[in-house]
C-alpha cells in the first residue's frame, strides 16, 4: 500500500512537471530522494521512464484533432497541413533521437548528479528570465509559418535536454522563442515532439532492460502511468491557458529556486 502511494505521487509530479519548463528530473530527484520505491534499481530505472507514457497519452487525447491527418471533417489542405507538421515534428526529433541512442549511457553517467541539475536548474532559468526581458516580436505565431529548417532549428535546441536538469520542454520552448516563434507555437510544438521522443525513450527502455516484472512491478507501472496521465490533461491545459496571458519568468525564477534548494540540500544538509 505504502508502495503504491509513493507511485501515485510520482505519477502526480510526473504529469505537472513534464509539462511546465521545469525540469522533472531535478524534481523526480528530490522526490526520490524522500519518497524512494522500495524495488530493484532496474524497475526504479524503467519506472521514471515509463510512467511517461501516461503523459503522451495525454497529448495525443488533447491534439487528437489537430495531429490526426485523417481526420474526416478536414479539408485536403488541412490535411496536407496536419501531414507537414508531422514531417516538422519527425525532423525535429531526428538530432536528439541520434544522441540520445548513441550516448544516453554515457551522459547519464558524466551528468547525472545533483551538481548539474541544480546548475542548469538554475542557468536556464536565468536564460528563460532575460529571453522574456528582451520583449521581441514574434516573427512565426502559426505552425504554417514554421519552416522545416526552423523546426531543425528547434530540435538542435532540443539536445540540450539530454543534460539532466535542463527540461525537454524548456529547452525546446527556449529555443523556439529565441528562434523568432510565439510562446503559444513554441509549447505547442514542444508538446508534440514529446510525443515520439518519449514513446521512443520508453520503448528504448524497455527493451534495455526486457518485460520481466513481477505482476505487482506492471501495476505500479500502470497506476503510475494512469495518474501522470489524468495529472498531464490538467497541466497542458493550464500552461497553454496560462501563457496566453503571461510570460515565463515566473517559471525561470521558479527553476532558480528549485536549482539552489536541490545544491544547498545534497551539499549541505545530506
Amino acid at each position: 500500500m505504502i508502495e503504491m502511494l509513493k507511485v501515485i505521487i510520482l505519477g502526480i509530479v510526473q504529469g505537472i512537471t513534464e509539462w511546465l519548463p521545469v525540469s522533472s528530473t531535478g524534481h523526480m530527484i528530490l522526490v526520490d530522494e524522500f519518497l524512494q520505491l522500495n524495488q530493484s534499481q532496474a524497475f526504479r530505472s524503467t519506472f521514471f521512464v515509463v510512467i511517461q507514457f501516461g503523459s503522451i497519452l495525454a497529448v495525443l487525447m488533447i491534439f487528437f484533432k489537430k495531429l490526426n491527418p485523417f481526420d474526416p471533417s478536414k479539408t485536403t489542405v488541412q490535411k496536407n497541413d496536419t501531414l507537414s507538421l508531422w514531417v516538422k515534428v519527425i525532423i525535429a526529433i531526428i538530432p536528439s533521437g541520434l544522441i540520445g541512442v548513441l550516448f544516453e549511457d554515457k551522459i547519464d553517467e558524466l551528468f547525472f548528479n545533483s551538481t548539474t541539475v541544480a546548475t542548469a536548474l538554475i542557468v536556464y532559468g536565468v536564460i528563460m528570465i532575460m529571453l522574456e526581458n528582451r520583449n521581441k516580436k514574434p516573427k512565426v505565431s502559426d505552425f504554417s509559418q514554421l519552416t522545416y529548417k526552423l523546426a531543425l532549428g528547434i530540435g538542435l535546441f532540443q539536445c540540450l535536454a539530454l543534460i539532466p536538469g535542463t527540461s525537454r520542454s524548456g529547452s525546446t520552448i527556449i529555443g523556439a522563442v529565441l528562434l523568432g516563434t510565439s510562446r503559444y507555437v513554441a509549447t505547442e510544438f514542444s508538446f508534440f515532439l514529446a510525443v515520439p521522443t518519449m514513446l521512443g525513450a520508453s520503448a528504448l527502455k524497455l527493451l534495455k532492460v526486457g518485460f520481466a516484472f513481477s505482476g505487482f512491478e506492471w501495476l505500479l507501472l500502470a497506476t503510475g502511468s494512469l495518474v501522470a496521465f489524468i495529472v498531464s490533461v490538467f497541466a497542458i491545459k493550464f500552461l497553454l491557458d496560462y501563457i496566453e496571458k503571461h510570460d515565463f519568468k515566473v517559471f525561470g525564477y521558479y527553476r532558480i529556486v528549485l536549482g539552489i534548494i536541490v545544491l544547498g540540500y545534497f551539499y549541505f544538509m545530506k
